[in-house]
């Protein structure tokens, strides 16, 4: 397990390795635009059977196929092409987990599929328990999980109802002792009406109907922040936390003022920043994990990448069809690998 010692750094500050064999230079790896590249996608949907249809846009009739062959090219260096079977060997033995919300299962799908696809014949069992999907690469001894948990903290039934508990995190036991943790959670914060799952919002012993919801989630982000600097060995395991996954539903922000979804959009953004600029619920998550004394955790700073793929999602090639127009998951493949192919090249 000592292979886990990590120093103290954050992401803009990882080092990456250039073209330049052996010349080692400071690199980030989430600045850079989108360019094609006629190799990609790692895997096709079909060589992953069983991926989840509200991702599988190819199945359920998205014709285009422009989009899957656009790669992420870092600024000042290039990424290393993901390999499975490496990934595995580093892993035997050990345990990745996905704690959060669907965004969460859109990319535990996605390294599934990226692991599969490289070791097709390597067995595999796919089980669930509870909140808990557990997918087992089993000549590697590898599981990879998926804990559901979308506000990271806890949510209990009492007499009053559903009650949203901003400083309790009793559901963070199960994530003791797994060597790589990757944490995300956003996409609920601002939920109201029929979805919203909680009745009251719980501070202490102070019961709120509701509260300011950009307060609420940085209160819950530092209750999940202070338990992992209290509960998690840096010297045993890895700890990530992700980004904003953006959605995109409001064309002004990306200079097409007509659109109001992301059904006609075909190609990425070729550009570096999005023009519509950041969500503020990044500032909060960066801000938190600034604050932490865990030399584990790392932050993964998709956002901006993923915003300039406003062609990405299933919209309506989703599992609610036209219907259900959806432009906050994402396709598989797709966007998602490159999340993980960018994890891959920070624990190589």
């Amino acid at each position: 397990m000592g292979f886990w010692v990590l120093g103290v750094f954050f992401i803009s500050a990882v080092v990456c390795i250039g073209n330049a064999v052996g010349i080692e230079e400071k690199c980030d790896f989430f600045q850079g635009r989108w360019v094609r590249d006629e190799t990609y996608p790692l895997y096709m949907a079909e060589e992953c059977p069983f991926i989840e249809r509200e991702f599988n846009c190819q199945k359920n009739g998205r014709l285009d196929d422009l989009y899957l062959k656009f790669r992420w090219q870092p600024s000042g260096c290039d990424l290393q092409r993901f390999d499975g079977q490496d990934f595995l060997e580093k892993f035997s033995g050990k345990s990745i987990m996905f704690v959060g919300d669907s965004l969460s299962r859109n990319q535990w799908q996605s390294l599934t599929c990226m692991l599969h696809s490289s070791v097709p014949q390597a067995k595999y069992n796919v089980t669930r328990v509870g909140d808990i999907s557990i997918f087992t690469f089993m000549d590697y001894d590898v599981k990879v999980m998926l804990h559901r948990s979308v506000y990271l903290v806890d949510v209990v039934r009492g007499k009053i109802g559903r009650v949203l508990k901003l400083d309790s995190i009793n559901g963070g036991k199960i994530w003791k002792n797994v060597d790589m943790l990757i944490f995300n959670t956003w996409h609920w914060w601002n939920r109201r009406g029929p979805s919203q799952p909680w009745d009251y919002i719980q501070i202490g012993n102070k019961i709120l109907k509701d509260m300011d919801r950009m307060v609420a989630f940085e209160k819950a982000l530092t209750t999940w922040a202070n338990w992992v600097d209290l509960n998690i060995d840096p010297t045993k395991s890895m700890v990530f936390f992700q980004g904003v996954s953006p959605s995109h539903y409001n064309g002004t922000s990306w200079g097409e003022p007509s659109a109001k979804n992301c059904v006609r959009e075909k190609v990425p953004l070729l550009v570096s920043t999005y023009p519509g600029g950041l969500p503020p619920a990044l500032g909060v998550q960066k801000g938190v994990i600034s604050r932490m004394k865990n030399a584990a955790v790392q932050f993964l700073d998709v956002t901006n990448l993923s915003l300039l793929r406003t062609d990405g999602h299933p919209s309506m090639y989703g599992f609610g069809g036209p219907t259900g127009m959806d432009c906050s998951h994402w396709c598989l493949a797709g966007v998602p690998d490159t999340w993980n192919e960018i994890l891959y090249n920070l624990i190589l």
